[in-house]
């Protein structure tokens, strides 16, 4: 079988995903930045008029207060809307489906649905990572120190035989508890974590 890499900058060279042009890890990250996008869209909102700091903090008296607009919050949400419909458009013309609403939730879910197709293309990794720019310029925004953390990482799965792969981002459920699953439906939970971690940790040593 012939080995095809991943074109993604990786630290060393990660088998593409079958009919696909990016590594498994890569499309889940993807998919997930893409169910993210409309929610930091909608808090970037909140910060497109800031405050500035005052210089001298004591000096209260015959001071105006003074909002100012935050450019790169109104950037980010520009720069979203404009790359997910260059990507939508692209992905509708050549599927010959309908256009789709000029919003940024239905961009992201049109582009969801066809996540397979966008990632057996040819520009599949410069669609990750114009799709990773747009989530860690919208943190920048939100909160400069977590655009700095790099995103969870992702873990093939411990169950034999299984295809899937882990998020190691705790999942809440509706009761309060968190999870860890993997995207075939296994599911882990917190007292399982330390046995999961070891479990991955051995796939991966094994790996080298």
């Amino acid at each position: 079988m012939e080995f095809h890499p991943c074109p993604r900058n990786h630290g060393r060279a990660v088998p593409a995903a079958a009919g696909s042009v990016l590594c498994a890890p890569c499309i889940g990250q993807l998919e997930r930045t893409l169910r993210a996008l409309p929610e930091l869209h909608r808090e970037c909102l909140h910060h497109i008029q800031s405050e500035p700091r005052r210089r001298n903090p004591t000096k209260v008296s015959g001071t105006r207060r003074r909002d100012r607009l935050n450019l790169a919050a109104i950037d980010a949400r520009d720069n979203i809307l404009a790359i997910l419909e260059s990507w939508s458009h692209f992905a509708a013309e050549r599927l010959g489906t309908t256009a789709v609403i000029r919003s940024v939730p239905h961009l992201a879910r049109f582009l969801g649905r066809h996540l397979d197709w966008l990632t057996a293309q040819p520009p599949a990794a410069e669609f990750a990572d114009e799709i990773e720019d747009l989530r860690v310029e919208l943190l920048n925004t939100i909160d400069p120190e977590a655009a700095d953390r790099p995103a969870p990482p992702v873990r093939d799965c411990v169950v034999e035989g299984c295809p899937g792969t882990i998020d190691t981002a705790p999942r809440h459920t509706t009761g309060g508890r968190s999870s860890i699953g993997c995207s075939s439906g296994h599911s882990w939970g917190t007292p399982e974590w330390l046995t999961l971690r070891h479990l991955m940790d051995q796939r991966r040593t094994a790996a080298v």
